[in-house]
């Protein structure tokens, strides 16, 4: 195992999932379900987020490259994506009441269950195209055939993701206990909030792909562009 290869994959990986906001976002989504449901939702969240980043990490660059999908075609899709998450959450309180009455009614019905917890929970709110970037840009340095680096690096990016699918879990599973740490009054502004920020999330990740695409277009150059 490789200290520093863990420590860059996990900050990094870390740092743009941010579990922490995540949970009140979560639980914003959540805040119906019994203690049970939502510990069942997160586990499959956390482990439906340990498969992505792993399949991101490993075969997300061929996977992209044999579909014809660029990266920042990508980024601009995931980006409009968590834009509409985040703004339909900011603006639209009824629905997003109405959404998590749904969803906790339908957790007698396993298969809407797993539906719920892999969209919108896992992709995009928790994995979004800036998580499956990063993890893209991770794997695309990885030691090629098999060697000794190559194991090393398959061990501690795995170890990384791992590490994050745990403080997934454990902040998602007790985003009811934060919330009640700080309050019903507290808990509504960090979801706003958290949903604000989302927004820009998506804004920030779905301009940078455009700007890579503008960038390649006969015309354009770094200068012209604003």
């Amino acid at each position: 195992m490789s200290a520093s290869t863990y420590l860059l994959a996990f900050t990094a990986l870390f740092s743009i999932v941010n579990p922490l906001t995540g949970a009140f976002t979560f639980y914003g989504a959540t805040h119906d379900f019994s203690p049970r449901a939502r510990a069942q939702v997160s586990r499959r969240v956390a482990f439906y987020s340990f498969c992505l980043i792993t399949a991101s990490l490993y075969v997300g660059a061929y996977i992209l490259s044999f579909l014809g999908v660029s990266l920042p075609s990508l980024q601009v899709a995931g980006g409009i994506v968590i834009a509409l998450s985040g703004w339909g959450m900011l603006t639209s309180p009824d629905s997003a009441e109405q959404r998590r009455s749904e969803a906790s009614s339908a957790l007698s019905d396993h298969a809407v269950s797993e539906r719920l917890s892999f969209y919108p929970l896992t992709m995009p709110l928790t994995v979004g195209p800036g998580t499956i970037s990063v993890a893209i840009s991770l794997g695309a340095n990885r030691p090629t055939g098999v060697s000794a680096d190559a194991i090393r690096f398959f061990i501690s990016t795995e170890l990384a993701v791992a590490t994050l699918a745990i403080c997934i879990y454990l902040t998602y599973r007790h985003s009811d206990h934060l919330a009640d740490v700080i309050g019903k009054t507290g808990t509504a502004i960090v979801v706003r909030l958290s949903a604000f920020l989302l927004f820009c999330i998506g804004i920030q990740i779905g301009w940078s792909g455009l700007y890579q695409l503008l960038s390649t277009l006969p015309f354009a150059t770094p200068q012209t562009l604003p």
